[in-house]
């Protein structure tokens, strides 16, 4: 997928389109789980990473990010999912990431994996659910 709609907005994998200053100021600064995050990790992130953005198609203004961390054969971690709060409430969050999973769908992964404390109503709409053996992940790391 290069680009594909859904209403106004535009949906792009194109990293050259990505604006990374504002990706960086939403993250860093009203993102729970990216606070702080300096602009230098956040463009080492951006640059190892999938990209996919929403953009007004009208005026071309990003409104919308997520990036998956992807081997694109067995494993993705979707990740750092953003809705400008003015383009909040009309399914652009969901679309997008509808738009992630559709692109990774030809991959044939075996599972595409996110963490969220406050939108599992968002992924479950199009088909995440919470784990079967949660007891069976570990993790190295801050938590």
């Amino acid at each position: 997928m290069n680009e594909t709609t859904f209403g106004t907005y535009t949906i792009s994998t194109d990293p050259a389109r990505l604006d990374a200053a504002r990706i960086h100021h939403w993250l860093s600064t009203d993102a729970y789980w990216a606070l702080g995050r300096s602009r230098e990790k956040q463009d080492l992130a951006i640059a190892g990473s999938l990209n996919f953005a929403a953009y007004e198609t009208t005026s071309g203004e990003l409104v919308a990010y997520a990036r998956v961390v992807t081997d694109h054969a067995t494993f993705a971690w979707l990740c750092d999912v953003y809705v400008d709060r003015a383009a909040r409430g009309k399914g652009l969050g969901t679309a997008l990431v509808a738009a992630a999973r559709d692109h990774l769908a030809p991959c044939g992964l075996r599972r595409i994996l996110l963490a969220t404390e406050d939108a599992h109503g968002v992924y479950e709409k199009i088909g995440f659910q919470a784990l079967q053996h949660p007891g069976n992940w570990m993790s190295l790391g801050h938590q």
